[in-house]
């Protein structure tokens, strides 16, 4: 899980200014993931939750979103406002069990949401299904 901003106007100095955060992970307007890549056409800036432990669910990395507190929310927002960004709440989950009911689906606290409408935040899910097909040999 991680809190993402993007901007077209901002540089990654600037949003850490803005937020009083400095991000775990950043990229500027114009700079390229490699050589041949073409240019970003926007900043991004990112502040991941780390997950405890391995095969965490998103809901265990709540209490680490939330414990970054009411003021990285509103600075959040207040950058959102002023039409330079906007911020995401990005949570990504990996389901290799499909037979496993614990390891679907995501469930976001009231608090959570709260601390998002705070941040003008919207959420964006990415989930990755790990399923071995079997192959079936059609017979004629």
């Amino acid at each position: 899980m991680y809190v993402r901003v993007i901007s077209k106007t901002l540089q990654p100095g600037e949003i850490d200014v803005r937020l009083g955060v400095c991000a775990d992970e950043s990229y500027a307007l114009g700079s390229r993931k490699h050589p041949q890549s073409r240019p970003f056409g926007h900043t991004g800036w990112k502040r991941h939750a780390v997950a405890p432990e391995p095969g965490a669910r998103p809901e265990d990395l709540e209490p680490i979103a939330l414990g970054w507190g009411e003021q990285f929310a509103r600075s959040l927002g207040a950058l959102t406002d002023s039409g330079d960004a906007e911020v995401a709440l990005v949570l990504v989950q990996s389901v290799e069990d499909l037979d496993d009911e614990m390891s679907k689906g995501i469930v976001l606290s009231a608090r959570l949401v709260a601390w998002l409408a705070i941040a003008r935040a919207y959420v964006d899910i990415d989930q990755y299904i790990f399923h071995a097909c079997e192959e079936r040999a059609t017979e004629k």
